[in-house]
């Protein structure tokens, strides 16, 4: 019994391998959904309470990425095969195993909703262009101790999006089917707009008709954000209690959106308006409006301004470098260039919304922002201030080596093997092989980069 189940493995671990090496286009935003708790965010969570091992052995390697439930789009035609969805097929190997899949009515935890209305807030990483989200729940008569498959889910809702970021809409209002009582499961799906990608994640959710949900409270810090000669781009923070947002416009109700922001087009050059937003529960209780804000147009001949970069993010640091990456800005006569300031000073200027900064020094902290230049010489307002840190450079010893061997890439047709708990050796450092797996010379499994496969001593 455990040589096939070794077998198994095995071959799991090769199809993975030889998935990765055909070419999966996998993209640079990552994200999951925040609330409720998807089930790879609770291990995250679950991480600090239960500890390394406990939470490994219930989560997986999800604890550490839950960002990266990544599959083919498309749901439910396509995407993550019957009783693989909950791993997203184990996410193109960035997760590498299918512990999220075992279904049954008491390993997850569950987070109380009511029938109705219910309001799901993302998180992402790194926020991509995007088409829509569209979300599934498990029907009246599902099986919660078998696997999860499509025909155990039906269709509650779909959020259909312009392409443009997906920071542009967070939280989504959905309707919890009145027939639905207990443990259930939600399936959110997010699809990338320009990849052939989508990000699944199930939530686990106890259905109560007796839960009296919370009354919103009034919205705060609102604020303009891009202002041209015509329109003006409101953002304000999310209330947890509201399900969506009416925006008044001189003391009348002029749009209700779902997310935490808005465009006010149509507008007259170098006028003033004034803008207050109220917070609407799930049951359509309204709140207290927010404070005032007066925000003038620019006049007819000012300079138009390029919008400001935003989500300016870290995709990874080295000991000598840290690749940045940002939302792209936008001008009436395009986007000539983006500069992009180290600790106050311009390194470098690109057409491009990403970057990698190198030949800098370990340890070491670095301020960044990105300014936006039109092809009429127009200069944006900064970008947000990031601060990051180099890695430290780091040697290692294990404490019983034993037998150790070099690590190497196999090849397609000569794959190298590698031995769970085996220790290999790779640029100065030792590490430990957590899973048993075939190298087929793909450079991205190495030890210091497959955190999922190796363990640093």
């Amino acid at each position: 019994m455990k040589k096939k189940n070794l077998g198994l493995a095995l071959l799991s671990t090769v199809l993975v391998g030889v998935g990765m090496l055909v070419g999966e286009q996998s993209v640079s935003a990552h994200g999951y959904v925040e609330t409720p708790a998807a089930r790879g965010y609770q291990g995250k969570l679950d991480l600090g309470i239960l500890g390394w091992t406990t939470a490994f052995n219930k989560y997986g390697n999800v604890i550490t990425n839950p960002q990266s439930l990544e599959a083919p789009k498309g749901f439910p035609r396509n995407g993550p095969a019957d009783g693989r969805i909950a791993s997203a097929n184990g996410g193109f190997g960035q997760i590498g195993d299918y512990v999220l899949d075992d279904q049954t009515s008491n390993r997850w935890k569950k987070t109380e909703i009511t029938t109705g209305q219910n309001t799901f807030t993302w998180k992402y990483t790194a926020p991509h262009k995007t088409s829509k989200w569209h979300y599934y729940m498990t029907k009246t008569n599902w099986n919660p101790n078998a696997p999860l498959t499509r025909d155990g889910l039906e269709l509650i809702g779909t959020v259909n999006h312009d392409g443009s970021s997906a920071t542009n809409n967070l939280s989504h209002t959905l309707t919890i089917p009145e027939n639905r009582a207990g443990y259930h499961v939600i399936l959110a799906v997010w699809d990338v707009a320009d990849t052939s990608n989508a990000f699944y994640n199930v939530i686990d959710v106890n259905v109560n008709n007796s839960v009296i949900p919370s009354l919103p409270v009034k919205p705060t810090n609102v604020h303009a954000n891009n202002v041209t000669k015509n329109s003006i781009s409101l953002t304000w923070n999310a209330q947890t209690t509201a399900a969506s947002y009416n925006v008044y416009r001189g003391g009348k109700k002029i749009q209700t959106v779902s997310s935490t922001s808005f465009t006010d087009s149509g507008l007259k050059a170098d006028s003033k308006y004034s803008y207050q937003i109220e917070a609407v529960s799930t049951s359509g209780v309204v709140s207290e409006k927010s404070d005032v804000l007066t925000v003038k147009t620019l006049a007819e001949v000012a300079p138009e301004k390029p919008t400001t970069p935003s989500g300016l993010h870290s995709m990874g640091e080295t000991e000598t470098s840290i690749s940045l990456m940002w939302n792209q800005s936008t001008h009436t006569s395009g986007i000539k260039e983006y500069q992009i300031y180290r600790n106050g000073a311009l390194v470098k200027a690109t057409v491009k919304t990403n970057y990698v900064d190198n030949a800098l020094s370990e340890n070491m902290e670095y301020n960044y922002v990105v300014k936006a230049i039109s092809f009429t010489g127009d200069i944006s307002d900064e970008s947000n201030l990031l601060i990051v840190k180099t890695k430290e450079a780091e040697k290692s010893e294990p404490e019983n080596p034993g037998d150790i061997r070099e690590f190497t890439l196999g090849t397609f047709f000569n794959p190298t093997f590698y031995s769970v708990n085996e220790i290999v050796y790779y640029e100065g450092n030792y590490y430990e092989t957590l899973v048993t797996h075939y190298n087929y010379g793909d450079s991205t499994w190495a030890p210091d980069q497959a955190s999922s496969l190796f363990k640093k001593l």
